[in-house]
């Protein structure tokens, strides 16, 4: 606790790497903290094929790979811990995790947001292998196939209309009889001759061989099970930021997604928040890395500010 960092970066996707990578090129003592293995959900994509520059062949766990060793090789220290709330003391912020302390002059969050999930089994298995939660990351895949979104909300029957663009079909279960999305939508939706609905139905498992290969269908109101080949499975139930740590510490909307300002900078000056976490138009590794250097940036100013 004695020593003051300059940056401490909570979160390890690619919006705190590119922070780290910043921020340690700018000579400011950095740390970022990360309770697994750093590349956030980036890890769990096969492939990334709308990042520029990347080949095409190159998986996406490589890329998470470089970025770390980028950051690390300028000087961003790399500490295993779950951090579990802040404090603010004006001149100097302190991170808690639950192995320790850290005292900073200022703090960078950029721990991300995860997808809802199903809960049956397959999809943790067949995740990045026809299982998605992001139809702009993955649609190209699928290119001519037949793929299911599940979910009834605004998110679901957005990205079943834009999956058109490159699916042959596309099969939206809902567990309701009826959408939730706006009437736009749901207007759009219905008029699309590539888009047909399965009603009052929950998927009770994802199958397949190493990529899928079908799911099983149970409806809600009769109990009949029945199994449909597919080529894919998009799941739009929601998302959560994880954000838990900082509640009530910085501004947050109804969701729990940071509120920032075009620097990056939340509600408590000197905490900086980047990525998915915070409140936003477009969650992509492009969006988080701009994010992450925006927010090193502002934080190099807020500390020669105050030198």
């Amino acid at each position: 606790m004695n020593l003051v960092y300059d940056v401490v970066i909570i979160g390890g996707g690619p919006a705190g790497l590119t922070a780290g990578l910043y921020a340690s090129r700018a000579k400011l003592n950095t740390i970022l903290i990360e309770k697994d293995r750093s590349g956030g959900q980036v890890n769990t994509t096969e492939e990334l094929e709308n990042y520029p520059g990347i080949p095409e062949d190159q998986p996406a766990p490589e890329l998470m790979e470089r970025m770390t060793q980028q950051a690390v090789n300028f000087g961003t220290k790399i500490i295993r811990d779950e951090v579990v709330g802040l404090e603010d003391f004006g001149d100097y912020k302190v991170v808690k995790g639950k192995e320790g302390e850290y005292k900073t002059k200022t703090v960078i969050i950029a721990t991300g947001a995860q997808p809802r999930l199903l809960g049956v089994p397959g999809e943790l298995e067949l995740r990045g292998k026809g299982v998605s939660y992001c139809a702009t990351c993955d649609a190209d895949f699928f290119q001519d196939l037949d793929v299911i979104v599940v979910g009834g909300g605004n998110s679901a029957i957005e990205e079943a209309i834009y999956l058109t663009r490159f699916a042959n079909k596309v099969t939206v279960i809902h567990r309701r009889d009826t959408l939730r999305a706006a009437g736009i939508l749901q207007e759009k939706a219905f008029a699309n001759e590539k888009i047909d609905f399965i009603w009052d139905s929950v998927i009770e498992e994802i199958k397949g061989d190493g990529i899928v290969e079908s799911v099983v269908i149970r409806n809600k109101k009769t109990g009949e099970v029945s199994e449909l080949e597919t080529n894919g499975v998009f799941i739009f139930v929601g998302t959560d930021p994880i954000s838990g740590f900082a509640r009530g510490f910085v501004e947050m909307d109804e969701k729990g997604y940071i509120i920032t300002d075009e620097n990056m900078e939340t509600s408590v000056k000197g905490v900086f928040a980047a990525g998915d976490v915070r409140k936003k138009f477009l969650r992509q590794v492009i969006t988080a890395a701009a994010d992450g250097a925006v927010a090193a940036a502002a934080a190099e100013k807020y500390i020669a500010e105050r030198e």
